[in-house]
Formats: C-alpha cells, sequence, structure tokens
C-alpha cells in the first residue's frame, strides 16, 4: 500500500518505520527541510517539502495512487483542512488527528468519520488497565483477518441494525449515541449521526469504505435537492 503522512512528528515517523518495514511505500510531507535532511538519513521512503493543507502540495502526492492519507501535524487546524484538501482530491481516505476535543464535533459535521483523538485513547487505556485486571490490549483480540470498521450512520442508515445489508462475516458490535458507547444487537434503530463499530472480515474493507466514504459537500446538496423534488 501506498501511505501519506502530513507532518514528521514522532506519531508520523513512528508509524512510518513499521509501515516501511512491512514493504509499504511511504511519503511524508513536511515544511521543516532540517527536519527532512535529518529523517532522509533513517528512513527509506520520500519526502515532500510543503505546507500539507496546500491543495497544489496534496496533488504531487498523487492522491489517486495513494491507499491513506495521515493528516498528523501538530496543529488541528492544518490536520482538518488538510483533511477536507486531501478529501476533496480524491485520497481514498484521510484520517484526521486532533488534539483539542472542541474539534471533533466540526469533524464530525463536516464528514471527517476517521477522526482520531490520541489522548483520549491513551488515557482510556491506562484507565483500563487500572480498572480491569483482565484487560486485552486490541492487537491480542483483532489478529489474523478481523478488522473493526466505523462509519457515522447517515439518514438513510436510520434503520434496524438487522436491515442493514452485510457481508456475512461482517457483524455490527457496538455504537456511540450521543457520546455514550453501548453494545448492539439485530433489533436496535440506528439514529443519524450515531458512530457505528463493525467487526469484519478484511477483505471486506475495500466495500465497506466505499460504501460509507464521506459524501462531498456538492453531492450532498444534490442529495438534498432530490428529496425536495
Amino acid at each position: 500500500m501506498r501511505i501519506a503522512f502530513v507532518g514528521a512528528g514522532e506519531v508520523s515517523v513512528e508509524t512510518a518505520k513499521e509501515l516501511i518495514e512491512k514493504g509499504h511505500d511511504v511519503v511524508i510531507v513536511e515544511t521543516n527541510k532540517a527536519k527532512i535532511d535529518e529523517l532522509s538519513e533513517e528512513l527509506d521512503c520520500s519526502f515532500l517539502q510543503g505546507d500539507g493543507s496546500r491543495p497544489d502540495i496534496l496533488r504531487e502526492v498523487d492522491p489517486a495512487a495513494t491507499d491513506i492519507l495521515f493528516c498528523l501535524a501538530n496543529n488541528d487546524q492544518i490536520n482538518v483542512i488538510a483533511s477536507l484538501v486531501g478529501r476533496s482530491l480524491g485520497f481514498k481516505r484521510v484520517v484526521t488527528s486532533i488534539v483539542d476535543s472542541q474539534f471533533e464535533g466540526i469533524c464530525r459535521e463536516l464528514g471527517l468519520s476517521d477522526t482520531i483523538i490520541p489522548s483520549r485513547t491513551i488515557s482510556s487505556y491506562l484507565v483500563d488497565m487500572v480498572q480491569g485486571g483482565g484487560h486485552l490490549e486490541s492487537t491480542t483480540v483483532i489478529k489474523d483477518d478481523a478488522r473493526v470498521f466505523g462509519f457515522t450512520a447517515r439518514e438513510e442508515d436510520a434503520v434496524a441494525v438487522k436491515e442493514i445489508k452485510l457481508p456475512a462475516d461482517a457483524r455490527v458490535v457496538c455504537y456511540y449515541r450521543d457520546g455514550r458507547f453501548a453494545l448492539a444487537d439485530g433489533e436496535l434503530k440506528l439514529r443519524k449521526g450515531d458512530e457505528v463499530v463493525i467487526l469484519t472480515h478484511s477483505k471486506n474493507l475495500p466495500a465497506l469504505q466505499k460504501r460509507w466514504a464521506p459524501m462531498s459537500r456538492k453531492e450532498n446538496a444534490g442529495g438534498q435537492a432530490q428529496k425536495g423534488q
């Protein structure tokens, strides 16, 4: 796979190292030339100097040939803008990192469904470590061809879970409504805005990503116009 990173921070570098070791093609977009020069000595990947939130810079990454764009700069606004630009340029998947949780709702409204808040992930893990003596790391449970896929329910997804046509080896396991976790069963009726988690075989990911890919503003406006006719 071909993976691109906006920002050459610690998370980007460590993730890039592992991906390179596993044979993936990596591109890092960074504004600081000195940092690029330093990293080029230890990372066998491509570098592009420039502002990753600019369309002309991201076009040089080659969106059509890139599988995932990670926006991991040390600035929430840059990450949100880079994500929106990346999506508009046709990157297959865009992952947005934010530090300030007040941007979470905005990211959701903008259709940036792959949004991560590192501090929340770490704090949840630490709390589980303290409270749950039998806590299992996700890498222990989610292995082999098992994968987790998440999407934000749209208006057309506001149906009972059992009515969502999923591949035979895919199941809705839980959801978040108003930020609260709950397990899901077949009778549960989803609401627009619910964050839904599916456990699936890895072979189903491309179809699931295509089905729940965020709509562009133009597509969304077109859909609303058709409903009003």
